[in-house]
């Protein structure tokens, strides 16, 4: 990540990213795990069922588009996420779809208009989370080009 437009980033703890849920009858199995970041699920992601489930992602911290700048053009799109690459915390935020500063996600720019050298559209292109979602209700991104 060294040619990315935030090579450095915070760490961030497991305390920070997931709440603690209790579950069981009377409230004493502690493992299930709330996520307190923002988060990209597929549109094809079904739940399992809530007794089963070990990691919550909550509907209100879900995002399926992003504000992204194009670097060159020096213009900003609103475009859709197509899944997250890469979170530089670490495989289990990236397999969990979480979303930080300096995340690595994979946006649609068909609607750009962007073509090959040989005339093929160009479909997904990487862009850089360059803010911190959760605090601000949007993410923004500087597509990698």
């Amino acid at each position: 990540a060294s040619g990315t437009p935030l090579p450095k980033v915070r760490p961030v703890s497991e305390q920070e990213m997931f709440r603690v849920m209790s579950s069981g009858k009377r409230k004493k199995k502690a493992w299930k795990r709330m996520l307190t970041k923002v988060t990209y699920v597929s549109p094809t992601f079904t739940r399992k069922p809530p007794k089963y489930e070990r990691f919550i992602r909550p509907t209100g911290l879900r995002f399926d588009k992003a504000n992204v700048t194009h670097p060159e053009l020096k213009a900003t799109f609103q475009l859709e996420i197509l899944g997250v690459k890469k979170n530089p915390n670490g495989s289990l935020y990236t397999g969990l779809g979480v979303i930080t500063k300096g995340t690595i996600i994979e946006v649609n720019v068909s609607e750009l208009g962007l073509v090959t050298p040989r005339g093929k559209v160009v479909w997904g292109k990487y862009a850089q989370v360059t803010n911190v979602p959760e605090n601000e209700g949007c993410i923004n991104a500087v597509l990698l080009v």
